[in-house]
């Protein structure tokens, strides 16, 4: 087994390690939402503070009925019998690839942990790649014949993974795509694993994009959490919609929660039940984000573009995904990211963390810490017109065009760190 402490959390380390020690760092490898929380969940963690019981494994009823009206408000069928809540959708995916079993086919790139976690389990995941132009889904044209080559072998494929909106690209899938991803799914019998944890941050919420849930509910299991809507990454709450009549798979999952985590943290469940009852001050709230992160995502990939990159323009989520193949300096996304680190200093990750090819010199670029190291700042940010105006972040901007000019010959070449004072 040769799994490694995750990438993101590695360069999250390392950055708050040189920030200290005195670098200027301008942070974007951390995939944290960067804003608040919003008052009314202090209040409703607060009020609850005094219930220190395990509870149920499976979560509170208040929270899975909940959970379940999230769901049907989106055209999902959803039991409160078949949602299982966990410490963070991250665990629950973990848990869910153990008691599905078998290996399962992931979309080139995708989010570090998922191939981690096959690993750590003894899963093998088939890495393919999305149509071109997309993100989140690995294309449907090659699935049919990758997994039934892999079980002429005699490989157990049971499984199929999709992020929507993608990390790390922000990228989402045609309709169309998602349409055939679902028909192949039924005519191998595959599970589909839906991680929408960025869904309610597609920037424009009129972009059409079917969850496969909406189209195959008897054998879609979706995730979900706050983490990255309402920016509550440590209170650490995810919840799993089960397929319709998934009986079983929920008896494993439970059997399975109850060996690793035994119930979530019950004064965050109570808060994360008010938040999926989407109370208008909330729902304002994750507005209010998926604006701020729409557009300063959009003026950091006009950057990178401008540098010469080539970029997809995201479409959800804080992430931009962009290919410096033009480059002949280096030789991999590695050496790429550490040379932008220790000479630019701008923390970014390298394209090879998400299971891409290590000689394609692209990397995952997350713009949700640029918002201020404040409150202050950062609500500022939340309700400015012109958030890219604010100081804190023009200066982030300019950070990085510096960076991107010294970097791709067109500024002062091997520009150091120095370079940037404090």
């Amino acid at each position: 087994m040769n799994v490694t402490l995750s990438a993101t959390l590695a360069a999250n380390e390392e950055i708050t390690r040189r920030r200290t020690a005195g670098e200027r760092v301008l942070h974007m490898a951390f995939g944290e939402a960067g804003l608040p929380v919003h008052p009314s969940l202090r209040e409703r963690l607060e009020e609850s503070s005094a219930q220190n019981g395990y509870g149920p494994v499976a979560g509170a009823v208040e929270l899975r009925e909940a959970a379940a009206g999230y769901w049907t408000r989106r055209n999902v069928s959803a039991d409160p019998d078949l949602i299982v809540c966990g410490p963070g959708s991250k665990p629950l995916l973990y848990a869910l690839l153990m008691a599905l079993g078998g290996d399962i086919v992931l979309p080139r790139p995708s989010w570090v942990s998922y191939a981690a976690q096959a690993e750590l389990i003894g899963v093998r995941p088939l890495l393919l790649p999305p149509p071109p132009g997309e993100g989140g889904v690995p294309d449907p044209d090659l699935v049919a014949e990758v997994v039934r080559r892999a079980r002429a072998q005699g490989r157990e494929v049971r499984s199929m993974l999709v992020t929507l909106p993608d990390n790390p690209t922000g990228l989402l899938p045609a309709p169309e795509t998602v349409h055939r991803l679902v028909e192949v799914a039924r005519a191998l019998d595959l599970m589909i694993i839906s991680d929408e944890i960025y869904g309610d941050l597609v920037h424009d919420p009129l972009t059409p994009c079917p969850g496969p849930a909406t189209l195959a509910p008897e054998r879609t299991i979706v995730t979900t959490g706050l983490s990255k809507s309402l920016a509550l990454g440590g209170w650490r709450i995810g919840v799993a919609r089960l397929p319709d009549q998934a009986y079983d798979l929920r008896d494993r999952l439970l059997a399975i929660a109850s060996e690793i985590w035994s119930s979530p943290t019950a004064p965050v469940q109570h808060a994360a039940a008010y938040a999926f009852t989407e109370p208008v001050e909330l729902v304002a709230r994750i507005a209010d984000s998926r604006r701020l992160h729409g557009t300063v995502v959009r003026a950091v990939a006009e950057r990178f573009r401008a540098a010469g990159a080539a970029v997809a323009m995201p479409q959800g989520g804080f992430y931009v995904y962009p290919d410096f193949s033009f480059l002949d300096e280096f030789r991999t996304s590695d050496e790429f990211a550490a040379a932008l680190l220790d000479r630019y200093g701008v923390g970014v990750l390298p394209g090879s963390a998400f299971g891409d090819d290590p000689h394609a010199l692209r990397v995952r670029v997350a713009t949700s810490m640029m918002y201020g190291e404040t409150t202050q700042q950062r609500l500022a940010a939340l309700s400015a017109q012109n958030p890219l105006a604010l100081p804190w972040i023009a200066e982030a901007l300019d950070h990085l065009d510096q960076a991107l000019a010294g970097i791709t010959g067109s500024g002062a070449a091997n520009r150091k760190l120095a370079s940037f004072p404090a």
